[in-house]
């Protein structure tokens, strides 16, 4: 007999699937560091729906994608989730675009991501701030400031009610002192207050917290149990191991680098009481060289050349081996992310997504139905 927890999964999931579910090269633009503005109600277009938050409901396949992306070349259908990235906080808590056009290319995103079903919403921060450097001593001066925080509190809200977003993305890397790793808890606390009772979402970007090499715990990033409480989701960069231990670019995100990572964050989950839906399992859409001079390359531009290595994790090129994930190992990190109970997986970056049959987003998505039917038969015949 079936249980009620079961039955009412199955709809979800079902209800979740039948809806549309399964249906790039870096490049970096200065594009002018202008404040935000917001747009009139005339020059955006409105969306109505009414569908509600319900945080760990149904799987996820979340895609964040960079300001200076053209929109029309999304495939928004392959995601539940689009973070449009980044928008910069300032040490008094203002928030800048990456000029007119990223302001431009943000309200698109949330046209054709919104006409597709797929949920829209900013990401704050990254690596890089547009005024030069690192983002960290911006976002950490503008959290430890209870003024500053209130204000890039305040605009982030004002930001989603006016470009009709569907909730905000931390992206704070990495907190690396006691104190700031409480501030960011604060900020996700007080970010959580405002969004929630409006069914807007709350997500977060943190690293791997995993060392490729050794396996062990990395010690210098610096979490807050409370962290985890407020948000929707928690986005793991579970990438960018070739930094480990020197240079070692196959250490990008094999699949043994993933184990440990899901290992580790399952486990601390469990210890926190925190349901394990919330996690979410990052994977790249680029190559990285062996080469440390050359440059990433896309997943896109790796299979338009050579479409056959979609099924491979590497590739001789451009006179160096680039190391990547593939479709094959896209499919096997999915079924270890539901195994583990995670929520669904994410991907950076959108725009480096290839097209058709060899997509990552869809292979995705089409190895969580496989996983769902095949669970929903076992169920219906009492296994």
């Amino acid at each position: 007999m079936l249980s009620r927890k079961k039955i009412i999964l199955g709809i979800m999931l079902l209800a979740f699937f039948a809806g549309g579910f399964i249906s790039g090269i870096y490049y970096s633009g200065n594009l002018g560091k202008e404040a935000y503005k917001p747009s009139s109600s005339s020059d955006r277009m409105e969306d109505e729906r009414t569908d509600t938050v319900q945080s760990g409901s149904s799987k996820v396949v979340i895609g964040y994608v960079q300001d200076f992306r053209n929109p029309e070349e999304i495939d928004f259908s392959a995601f539940t989730h689009i973070l449009f990235s980044f928008a910069h906080p300032t040490a008094d808590g203002s928030v800048l675009f990456n000029g007119g056009m990223a302001r431009e290319n943000l309200r698109k995103t949330v046209s054709l991501a919104h006409r597709e079903g797929t949920k829209s919403i900013l990401s704050v921060g990254g690596w890089y701030h547009i005024k030069g450097g690192q983002s960290y001593p911006y976002f950490s001066a503008a959290i430890s400031n209870p003024e500053a925080r209130k204000n890039l509190v305040n605009n982030l809200i004002r930001i989603v009610e006016t470009e009709n977003l569907d909730g905000i993305d931390l992206d704070f890397e990495h907190p690396r002192t006691e104190r700031d790793a409480a501030n960011l808890e604060l900020l996700a606390k007080e970010l959580s207050e405002k969004l929630r009772p409006v069914k807007k979402e709350l997500s977060i970007a943190v690293h791997s917290k995993i060392n490729a090499v050794t396996g062990e715990a990395v010690e210098s990033v610096i979490y807050k149990p409370g962290i985890f409480k407020a948000p929707d989701h928690v986005n793991i960069m579970a990438y960018d191991g070739q930094w480990d231990g020197g240079y070692h670019a196959e250490n990008l995100a094999p699949y043994s680098f993933t184990e440990n990572i899901v290992l580790y964050w399952s486990s601390m989950f469990d210890q926190l009481g925190i349901p394990r839906e919330k996690l979410v399992l990052g994977l790249p859409l680029y190559g990285q060289p062996e080469n440390q001079e050359a440059k990433q390359v896309s997943y896109a531009a790796i299979v338009e050349k050579f479409p056959s290595y979609a099924k491979e994790d590497s590739i001789a090129m451009n006179g160096t081996v680039y190391y990547y994930n593939g479709v094959e190992t896209a499919k096997k990190k999915t079924r270890l992310a539901m195994a583990n109970g995670f929520g669904g997986l994410m991907l950076w970056e959108a725009g480096h997504d290839s097209k058709g049959d060899t997509s990552l987003a869809r292979a995705i998505g089409d190895e969580m139905k496989s996983i769902f039917f095949s669970d929903a038969r076992g169920t219906a015949n009492g296994e």
